[in-house]
């Protein structure tokens, strides 16, 4: 999914969602809601630490 259609479907623009990509931003419970709806994932998998940094 690009940016824009999430954006799009969260409600949010494009250049938040970039800026929350490069961790440049903070997110708020609300929009991470948005987005979490938006990629029809429960909240608590975008919460999820993963990767090689978190093993």
């Amino acid at each position: 999914m690009s940016q824009e259609a999430l954006a799009f479907e969260a409600g949010l623009h494009r250049t938040f969602i970039a800026h929350v990509e490069r961790q440049a931003r903070n997110i708020s419970l609300d929009n991470i809601e948005r987005l979490a709806m938006a990629l029809n994932v429960p909240v608590e998998e975008l919460l999820r630490q993963s990767g090689p940094a978190y093993s």
